[in-house]
């Protein structure tokens, strides 16, 4: 059968460049929650952007900049696990994706935290969180602009 029967239409297009895009994202943030999950700090904030703003948790202020988000995880490390030995395990699911005119991505999809202590085989799930971020390019590459973590305990309350 010729492709010239069956033409591209414009829907269609737009539906692969937003599949694309879908797994684009999906990947990015894979790779985002390996470096989160092995408090591998400064890697996990090279995924922001320069001026970033990340808002984690209702128990601390948004803090801005790598350096700052970086100094933020590990902090956050070892405030509540430094003497609990414990893997952490960061769940995305539920993603949704919305390219904006102004070329940046709004995302919004649940988290679930596992956190997995020795002689303990079942995770202990906590949090469960919305996460909204808008993500932009910077040098070709998907970067965090705005990350806000909502956990559903606020939403509740």
């Amino acid at each position: 059968m010729s492709t010239a029967a069956h033409p591209a239409t414009p829907s269609s297009i737009r539906r692969t460049a937003r599949s694309g895009l879908y797994a684009e994202v999906q990947l990015f943030y894979a790779r985002q929650v390996h470096h989160l999950d092995a408090v591998r700090a400064e890697e996990f904030a090279a995924t922001f952007a320069e001026e970033a703003v990340f808002a984690h948790s209702p128990d601390a202020p948004a803090v801005s900049g790598r350096v700052n988000i970086a100094r933020e995880v590990r902090d956050y490390n070892e405030r509540r696990f430094a003497a609990d030995p414990v893997q952490r395990r960061h769940w995305f699911t539920m993603l949704d994706v919305e390219e904006q005119a102004d070329g940046s991505v709004h995302t919004e999809f649940y988290a679930l935290v596992g956190t997995t202590r020795p002689g303990e085989p079942r995770p202990v799930i906590s949090p469960s969180c919305i996460v909204r971020d808008v993500l932009v390019r910077e040098d070709g590459e998907l970067r965090t602009l705005r990350r806000k973590v909502t956990q559903d305990q606020e939403l509740l309350g």
